[in-house]
């Protein structure tokens, strides 16, 4: 491994390791403060918070396993574990909004029903701050991380950190809701604890979406391979760029183009004209880009 993947490798798992410890933290205070507060909302939004403990986990693993040189069995490295990883992320969000989604179901349908739901208390209110802060703190800082290494499994769980956030902006709603108006209003707990799980529902599937295009070989965007053809027209001596196929490896690209050069042209400079070009693909991708330049005499 190089020594830039070394420190993205480090800075990543760093990032998640100091979220893996806020969440137990996080999540043992809004058990308690769900718990003691009366708070179904909060109780909920512990349970997503213990969530984040898992996908933590699951990233930390993606990561080192990308992370692995290549080898026989794995010529383009192994960076499509980030991507599973993503997936992974996605489908864990999606099995607890599943599961809170049924929970604060029960209370509304309980509370239809002329059950009487609890006024929460205050310190289910004070968790649901903090609990705002800790995570949108976690949320930009694992996603200025994310962009620095380029990874898509950390970014997958800024994400999480942010619907962390987002869920318990709408816990702090309706419990504070059903304090300031009173004991009649105590539907407005699960009510947020639905809404958190709508926010939950929209992340997964971004997640899950973007990870399965990617895992059946999905092209890079029209941005990209517009600029991989602008590279390729401003290289003197090349000729006509064409037949370009692009697909992601994880937090790296992959690219095979075929370029056209003069029939008359020695192998030598013609071989030149190729090395600039895929120098100057590396430098806008990566360095750590795949490059494939196929070339071809230009009566072709």
């Amino acid at each position: 491994m190089t020594g830039m993947a070394e420190e993205r490798t480090r800075d990543a798992v760093k990032v998640t390791w100091i979220g893996f410890f806020l969440n137990l933290l996080l999540s043992i205070l809004k058990m308690f403060a769900g718990i003691v507060g009366g708070s179904s909302a909060m109780v909920a939004d512990s349970v997503h918070s213990l969530s984040d403990l898992a996908t933590d986990l699951v990233v930390i693993f993606g990561i080192k396993a990308a992370s692995k040189p290549e080898d026989d069995g794995h010529r383009y490295g192994h960076g499509k574990i980030e991507t599973l990883t993503a997936f992974l992320i996605g489908s864990i969000l999606a099995i607890v909004g599943l599961g809170l989604l049924y929970s604060a179901g029960s209370r509304i349908l309980d509370a239809i029903n002329g059950e009487q739901l609890g006024t929460p208390g205050i310190i289910a209110l004070v968790g649901a701050l903090v609990s705002i802060i800790v995570k949108e703190t976690l949320f930009w800082y694992t996603r200025g991380v994310a962009k620095k290494s380029n990874s898509k499994a950390v970014l997958a769980n800024a994400w999480h950190h942010r619907t962390d956030s987002l869920s318990s902006i709408a816990t702090f709603i309706g419990i504070g809701g059903a304090i300031l108006l009173g004991e009649k209003w105590a539907v407005l707990d699960p009510i947020a604890a639905v809404l958190v799980t709508f926010l939950i529902f929209w992340v997964s599937g971004k997640l899950i979406r973007e990870s399965i295009n990617e895992l059946l070989e999905a092209s890079l965007d029209k941005n990209c391979e517009n600029r991989i053809m602008e590279i390729a027209r401003s290289i003197e001596g090349l000729k006509e760029p064409h037949d370009l196929k692009t697909r992601s490896l994880g937090n790296r690209v992959a690219i095979d183009i075929h370029i056209k050069v003069d029939r008359d042209m020695p192998v030598a400079k013609a071989h030149q004209i190729s090395q600039r070009f895929e120098d100057s693909l590396r430098a806008e991708f990566g360095l750590d880009s795949v490059v494939m330049v196929h070339m071809d005499p230009d009566d072709i």
